[in-house]
């Protein structure tokens, strides 16, 4: 029964295409033997309803647009009606069967217009992704363009700090030549002026003679205030003799003050960088040591110039208490200003600057430096 049955069903869905597509005038016939092999087969009519509607589904309302399948539902009725006419002879009950037929039919009207709405809805809601997508596409361009000009900012930003590095840096050598060549000078005439009057004073009066005295050792205190100064704003011999000299006068001044062991270690070709590789070496060192005598509470420190696969390496190291650094052996973020500041400088020669430190552990700073091309005697840094 269930092969007949399939059978039947091909036999009608084939039918019923081919007269849906003769058109208005198509003949009826067809429809009219599928019903008698309907009824020889024992089929009822509702299992004819059943195939007839498996065939709209199908054949029609997937293929066909929602204007014109109105217009070929109407045919697929006249051939289902045609179709069940042998049976609806053959069998008692005919009324019922027609009043379950035309609900059939009705239903199926129904659902061709619940199918239409949804085909619309659909149709909307694709045209509110692609208004989506649309909206996307832009804020993902506008998002792009605010990525650049914060990018743009902060470059801007940061050149702005480098002049600052470099124009402090400036000045700092102007007012340390004005402090060697006027004020120090003018101090050291006054020296040179009373020690002439002392010898031209008579012996008997020894109470100018004291005062001579006294105020030539206040004048040597002032020289030699004048000259820490200047060399702390920029230090001569590090113009005229090199980095490694100049280190090698701080570190003495450093151990001297704060009593914190300092060795040096430095190879010589690093006198063969640039000036500005020099300096900001030199700064570096300088503002390290600073902060491991107001915070680390250590007791020896080192300094390591090397070369380091063909770039200029210095790392700075003390036995102090350490702090945290973000959780990383090298730190990309610093939140000290000194750590800044030095950050700033090192990046400024196309350096790198990387901190290894934790509580109750050792602190080392490291700056990576590219080989420089060794600069005239005379060149200063910008």
């Amino acid at each position: 029964m269930i092969h007949k049955r399939a059978n039947l069903s091909r036999l009608y869905h084939a039918a019923l295409l081919e007269h849906i597509n003769q058109g208005p005038n198509a003949s009826l016939d067809s429809a009219r033997a599928i019903g008698y092999q309907a009824v020889a087969t024992g089929l009822e009519t509702l299992d004819i309803a059943r195939i007839h509607e498996i065939g709209i589904t199908t054949l029609i309302l997937p293929t066909y647009s929602p204007e014109t399948s109105g217009v070929l539902l109407g045919r697929a009725a006249a051939f289902f009606a045609e179709a069940i006419v042998p049976i609806e002879n053959t069998h008692r009950g005919a009324s019922e069967a027609n009043i379950q037929l035309n609900q059939i039919v009705k239903a199926l009207g129904q659902r061709t217009l619940e199918l239409a709405e949804s085909v619309n809805e659909l149709k909307l809601e694709i045209v509110h992704r692609k208004a989506v997508e649309d909206a996307l596409k832009t804020s993902e361009l506008t998002t792009s363009k605010l990525l650049a000009n914060s990018l743009q900012m902060q470059e801007e930003l940061r050149h702005l700090s480098r002049q600052l590095l470099s124009v402090q840096e400036e000045e700092r050598r102007r007012i340390s030549r004005e402090l060697h060549d006027v004020i120090a000078q003018t101090l050291s005439s006054i020296n040179v002026r009373l020690a002439e009057l002392k010898t031209e004073s008579e012996t008997s009066r020894d109470l100018l003679w004291q005062k001579i005295e006294s105020t030539q050792i206040l004048v040597e205190k002032s020289v030699e205030i004048v000259h820490r100064f200047a060399r702390e704003l920029r230090p001569s011999v590090l113009d005229d003799l090199g980095l490694i000299p100049a280190l090698e006068a701080y570190l003495l001044s450093f151990m001297k003050e704060t009593g914190i062991r300092v060795k040096l270690t430095a190879f010589g070709g690093i006198e063969k960088s640039d000036s500005a590789t020099r300096t900001i070496l030199y700064r570096i060192a300088q503002e390290a040591l600073t902060n491991v005598a107001r915070h680390a509470h250590a007791t020896h420190a080192e300094v390591r110039i090397l070369d380091h696969a063909g770039t200029i390496r210095m790392e700075i190291i003390d036995d102090g208490i350490g702090f945290e650094v973000d959780g990383k052996s090298c730190a990309k973020k610093t939140i000290r200003l000194g750590l800044l500041g030095m950050k700033e400088r090192i990046e400024m020669i196309g350096g790198s600057f990387c901190i290894e430190s934790a509580p109750g552990k050792s602190t080392t700073i490291r700056v990576d430096v590219p080989p420089t091309p060794t600069t005239p005697p005379n060149s200063r840094m910008p």
